[in-house]
């Protein structure tokens, strides 16, 4: 019994190793994919990632973060400008490769994701089919979530909407951050897009749909972009809610309010429900160790945060240097 599964194991382990895979994805997070695959041996035949972009002061080109991890690793690198300009598809056409792998990418055409003979697998941060859209992480933080998680999926015409491959939860904490469920849901999906090809090759993985995940009694909530109205705190929403905002929305692009007539990012904060003694949005403040505003049902107490014109920094180092208008 151990010989047949270990054999098994063996057969698909070279199946896989000989797939020829191109990688699609630009930002960090992605980058935390690619790696995990280039470590399990899978043949990356090319990456394709955004166009070197001019910023910074002196309008310097930068790289992505997966063209810098890919020509540190060797692997050919494509930069289109658009997805349908006919000399990238023809040499994505001669790159024969097997299948696509797609991570905070731009959206495929269809002349693209239908290429490879075995798809385009797209990871999505969230538990499809709920959060589809552009900001998953956020707003599961900014809408309370305890559970979030990662899913791989076969790309096809309506985003995000494509056939399930494999799924994992993990829970969110009370006070945890979008940048912090960020960083581990990119380790744990580079895990997931890894036992994905794996089982894709051994021919052992079920696609399911999505509807079939759907429970009809659980609406569907959406991912859509972060505005800056999104952004904007109301303080007459319960202390919840706004703790749940200012989590959601840090490090980037971070939740604001007013100060005496500067804006003021909020990037953590501790709940207090109370029954407060001043209106929605005044605040209260020692001038020395706390600053809390008042919500419907009780206070936001400040940990961190930056003013306008000032550097990010914590409650404490920001009043020791700040005067309040009497």
């Amino acid at each position: 019994m151990n010989i047949k599964v270990l054999s098994v194991n063996f057969a698909a382990m070279k199946e896989y190793n000989h797939l020829r895979i191109v990688f699609m994805g630009t930002p960090e997070f992605a980058v935390a994919s690619l790696d995990a695959l280039v470590k399990a041996g899978c043949n990356i035949v090319a990456v394709v990632t955004a166009p070197d972009k001019a910023a910074g002061r002196g309008l310097h080109l930068q790289q992505s973060a997966v063209k810098k991890y890919a020509v540190e690793k060797g692997l050919k690198v494509l930069q289109p400008e658009k997805l349908k300009n006919p000399e990238f598809i023809s040499e994505l056409k001669s790159l024969n490769a097997d299948l696509q792998i797609v991570v905070a990418f731009r959206m495929l055409p269809e002349v693209v994701w239908s290429m490879p003979p075995m798809g385009s697998v797209n990871l999505h941060g969230s538990l499809l089919p709920q959060y589809r859209g552009a900001a998953p992480i956020n707003w599961a933080v900014i809408n309370g979530e305890t559970e979030t998680g990662v899913t791989t999926f076969k790309l096809k015409h309506e985003i995000d909407t494509g056939d399930i491959l494999l799924q994992q939860s993990f829970p969110i904490g009370e006070n945890e951050t979008a940048g912090e469920v960020h960083d581990r849901m990119k380790e744990i999906g580079a895990q997931l897009l890894v036992k994905t090809v794996q089982q894709l090759a051994a021919g052992v993985l079920a696609e399911k749909p999505q509807t079939s995940n759907q429970q009809p009694a659980t609406p569907l909530k959406h991912a859509p972009k972060i505005f800056t109205e999104t952004c904007k705190i109301d303080f007459a929403k319960t202390a919840d809610e706004v703790h749940n905002l200012v989590r959601g929305l840090s490090p980037f692009p971070g939740a604001f309010c007013s100060l005496n007539g500067k804006t003021l990012k909020i990037f953590r904060t501790e709940k207090e429900v109370s029954n407060p003694d001043i209106e929605p949005g005044q605040y209260k403040t020692d001038e020395k160790t706390f600053l809390k505003f008042a919500c419907s049902n009780g206070y936001i107490s400040v940990t961190e945060l930056q003013l306008e014109g000032k550097k990010k920094m914590n409650i404490e180092d920001f009043l020791r240097g700040y005067r309040f208008s009497n």
